[in-house]
């Protein structure tokens, strides 16, 4: 982790309790002006890292671990890791970072929670970039995340642990050796037996997989109640975010700018230097 990165906790709560949630925060902590950049599913706020370095001169930029991923507590309840939870506890860091109004960007799951508090009346989402996550999520892609999730091997090297992210990631596209040892070094963790293991609460795939057979997920009511200036990001190859879906999101909601990204599926890093500045020129630009 950057030098310039400062990691904090703070107590959100949930029906069965409390729980920690921890973010890192990058560059000015007086900057008023807040991005707060939430990850996917089975990922956390390390994934950040090059964006967050990129616009720190900018923004004071907050990236959380939702619950049960990095650093944050895992839940009493598995039933609990879904949408409530998840925008009580995006409020909840609002409130803690003391600013009216952010910027936001979130990739898969992390769109969807952005979505869905952009939906509501009074909410503090001034700018929007919504990364491979749209108002209907295609089933077809459920059951691929449903086939890895809470199922990872023992990994018995790092070497090993790498082959495998690079497999179950391989929708991210093409990167380097080292964007790929990055990807993986902060989701696994070594155990005392010299093994790793991927670093979530497992008991994400509870509620995910209480769901199947895994239909599409219809938001389009929570889409054309959002009214901030919004850029989705597609990944040509996504089997979650289909094309029509992104041409609809442009004529309906936000009616948001949509940018394609050649050779990738489910989902753009945006770590890659292209990447950083279709985000940064869109924040920048309002």
């Amino acid at each position: 982790m950057s030098a310039s990165a400062r990691r904090h906790t703070l107590t959100a709560a949930s029906a069965s309790g409390l729980h920690r949630l921890s973010y890192l925060e990058w560059g000015d902590p007086a900057n008023p002006r807040v991005l707060v950049c939430v990850h996917g599913l089975t990922r956390c706020a390390r994934d950040f890292d090059p964006l967050a370095a990129a616009l720190a001169d900018h923004y004071r930029v907050v990236c959380p671990d939702m619950p049960g991923r990095g650093e944050s507590s895992w839940l009493k309840n598995p039933m609990e890791y879904g949408q409530p939870t998840y925008v009580n506890d995006a409020v909840t860091l609002v409130a803690r970072l003391g600013v009216d109004a952010v910027d936001w960007v979130g990739t898969s799951m992390g769109g969807l929670l952005g979505m869905a508090l952009a939906s509501l009346e009074g909410n503090p989402i001034r700018r929007m970039v919504v990364n491979e996550a749209g108002p209907l999520v295609a089933a077809a892609a459920l059951e691929r995340i449903g086939t890895y999730v809470g199922k990872a091997p023992e990994l018995p090297s790092i070497e090993v642990a790498e082959r495998y992210i690079r497999t179950i990631s391989a929708p991210f596209g093409p990167h380097t050796d080292a964007e790929w040892r990055f990807l993986t070094e902060h989701v696994v963790r070594q155990k005392p037996d010299g093994t790793y293991r991927v670093h979530y609460d497992p008991a994400l795939a509870v509620p995910f997989n209480a769901a199947a057979p895994h239909k599409d997920i219809d938001l389009w009511p929570v889409w054309e109640q959002v009214r901030c200036p919004t850029l989705v990001i597609r990944g040509e190859l996504s089997d979650l975010l289909s094309r029509e879906t992104a041409e609809r999101m442009k004529a309906s909601g936000p009616r948001a700018q949509v940018i394609e990204i050649p050779g990738v599926g489910h989902a753009p890093t945006l770590m890659q230097p292209d990447q950083i500045a279709m985000v940064r020129n869109f924040l920048l630009a309002g």
